[in-house]
């Protein structure tokens, strides 16, 4: 995913598994400096707090004591979970927080179950107890949750909030593909084709909203095939197949970030969902051919 717009300054830093950058508009100035600063502090902050990787953090620790005890969490993760909980109900289960030991048995997160023998356990509404004074608990041994299909669209809209709280007129904010723009001037977005992403799939143009894609791994040094989605189906724990890329634009990037993986994995059928939260979407079925929601196709301009 690329993006077009005249910037005055552009900074990137390695977090949340990959390289954010921000861009934004404006004369040069400490004080714009140091909203940038601001801003990739909360990234750091939501990678600490909701790291799957880290024992210290707060998944690392409700993963670890949050079967046996009600754990305290940070506001930020109690929100992302809130949220989460929200989208796994309204769904029907197709967004879930809680497949982590599918993914780990997938090879896709590391380690196992502490029980591989033990089942999977229910849906996250289900499955995790939000309770008051910002705790969580885990109701059964068979749960681990992971935060990676929201908490990055998240820190992506903790940094824009931050660039507008210190003055920062426009600008986008970019993680890894994920990414919200704002300020009164649209900003260009180029959406890599999930067949072959060394080639645009379409151009669309951005203002004050964000953007999510998902699809297969690519890695353009190693190879120019494109690796299996790494999206796994909470009914069938299987990796989705039937659906090979996805692109949604949402009022939020951490909406955009949730709604990409039900769109992966519902198609057409994503389209309540879609429009209960504004959202429009983008996806290319196994079939090759592209589909964009009603609302949407004024905005998008397909590659030749």
């Amino acid at each position: 995913m690329g993006t077009g717009f005249p910037q005055d300054m552009r900074r990137a830093r390695p977090l949340l598994g990959t390289f954010v950058e921000i861009c934004v508009s404006g004369p040069a100035r400490s004080d714009v400096d140091d909203a940038v600063d601001a801003a990739f502090a909360d990234v750091a902050r939501v990678h600490r707090l909701m790291s799957f990787h880290e024992a210290d953090s707060d998944v690392g620790r409700v993963n670890r004591d949050g079967h046996d005890a009600a754990v305290a969490v940070d506001p930020w993760t109690f929100q992302v979970l809130e949220a989460a909980v929200d989208l796994n109900r309204r769904s029907e289960g197709l967004f879930d927080v809680g497949v982590a030991p599918a993914l780990q048995r997938l090879g896709l997160l590391p380690g196992v179950p502490d029980d591989p023998r033990e089942p999977i356990g229910g849906g996250a509404h289900d499955a995790i107890e939000l309770l008051p004074g910002r705790r969580v608990r885990l109701r059964h041994r068979g749960v681990r949750i992971d935060l990676g299909g929201i908490a990055k669209g998240f820190a992506v809209d903790r940094a824009v909030e931050a660039l507008n709280d210190r003055g920062v007129a426009g600008g986008i904010v970019n993680a890894g593909g994920d990414l919200a723009a704002f300020g009164s001037l649209p900003h260009v977005v180029d959406i890599r084709d999930p067949r072959d992403p060394r080639h645009a799939l379409c151009r669309l143009r951005l203002r004050n909203a964000a953007l999510a894609s998902s699809g297969g791994r690519f890695d353009p040094l190693a190879s120019a095939a494109v690796g299996p989605a790494v999206i796994v189906d909470p009914h069938s724990h299987a990796r989705v197949c039937a659906i090979i890329g996805a692109s949604v634009v949402a009022p939020s990037c951490m909406l955009a970030d949730a709604l990409t993986k039900i769109v992966m994995l519902a198609g057409e059928h994503a389209t309540p969902l879609l429009q209960h939260w504004q959202a429009e979407a983008l996806f290319v079925p196994a079939s090759g051919d592209v589909r964009v929601t009603s609302h949407w196709q004024d905005s998008v301009d397909l590659a030749a």
